[in-house]
């Protein structure tokens, strides 16, 4: 095995380099990874790219960031195994799931961006070997988890009208999500037309409506004991204060919100009447069994998530077309002339 890698480093503000680390040898229960996909946190990515922190956008970001960073949705195998592991083994296929794990996920040696990476086998969740793009999604579908297990928990979705705002990444997990567990129809809410159009084409949703476009003002304002509501229950992927108001709005029974909010959501105290509004209940070892059953028995498919594919070192091209909103997630993919 190779004892270099190549590994990459925002060095500043739309500025990365490929440098060259060497590769970390597991220790104790820690694992040694060998990367084999990592996709983008769109948000996340775009934010420190860009020179701003996130979530807590009022922080600084300092430079040059961590080695690999902030990469962290990927699948990978266990190359190599420390002394005392117990839960994983050599040949083992795992994703990093968050929500569970002992003391800093890396602990020595690069985070995602980056061919290898060692971890306690604590932080890790052993997956069936399947093609790329439907795994390395997964630490997404692990948050998206955390609302379902909620909502599974309330009785909100089987049989129930659902809704998605926000058909980026995280609302075509959730949808999926939905679908899978029952619900009766799911809605997609998105002013991009094209995310609406490819969100129809995959049978991700059933109906695709433009929020602000004469569908979305014509869709019927809640009313609470409403025999037939257009919407029982719906999730925020959007995290946008207006995005929030119209399925208060519109939501006869349960909003429950998922993405980062960008500012406060005001509405008066009348028209939440009866109407339960959950936030994000956090992650932990349920939600990423729950994500595994899903990703494993083919209950959803996380390679809708992912519009391209490229080398790590065209990072720049790929945060650039998120930045355009030309791109859903980008997935990078490693190779010999990694290491």
């Amino acid at each position: 095995m190779a004892k270099t890698m190549r590994v990459l480093q925002i060095v500043g503000p739309e500025r990365i380099e490929m440098i060259e680390m060497p590769v970390p040898e597991p220790q104790g229960r820690q694992v040694l990874i060998r990367r084999l996909g990592i996709v983008t946190c769109n948000a996340y990515d775009l934010h420190i790219y860009l020179g701003k922190s996130y979530p807590n956008e009022g922080a600084t970001v300092d430079f040059p960031y961590p080695p690999g960073g902030p990469g962290h949705e990927w699948v990978g195998i266990i190359d190599k195994a420390g002394p005392e592991t117990s839960l994983l083994k050599e040949g083992d296929w795992v994703c990093i799931p968050g929500g569970r794990g002992e003391k800093d996920p890396y602990p020595s040696g690069p985070a995602g961006y980056a061919p290898y990476s060692v971890l306690h086998e604590t932080c890790l969740v052993k997956v069936p070997p399947k093609p790329i793009p439907q795994l390395a999604p997964f630490e997404m579908a692990t948050c998206l988890a955390a609302n379902m297990v909620d909502l599974v928990a309330m009785n909100a979705i089987r049989g129930k009208k659902t809704a998605v705002i926000g058909l980026g990444p995280a609302g075509i997990i959730g949808a999926q999500m939905l679908r899978a567990e029952g619900a009766a129809e799911v809605i997609g809410l998105d002013l991009d037309e094209k995310r609406r159009e490819y969100a129809l084409s995959k049978g991700i949703v059933d109906r695709a409506i433009n929020p602000i476009g004469e569908d979305g003002k014509s869709l019927p304002l809640r009313k609470r004991g409403d025999p037939n509501p257009v919407i029982e229950t719906s999730l925020d992927c959007a995290g946008a204060p207006a995005a929030i108001n119209y399925l208060i709005k519109h939501t006869r029974d349960l909003v429950a919100l998922f993405a980062v909010q960008h500012g406060p959501a005001q509405f008066d105290r009348a028209s939440i009447s009866g109407l339960k509004i959950c936030g994000y209940p956090g992650r932990d070892f349920q939600s990423a069994e729950y994500a595994l059953d899903m990703v494993a028995n083919d209950r959803i498919d996380l390679s809708l998530t992912i519009s391209h594919t490229m080398r790590l070192e065209h990072y720049p091209e790929a945060l650039e077309l998120i930045r355009s909103q030309q791109s859903l997630k980008v997935l990078f993919t490693f190779d010999e002339s990694d290491w």
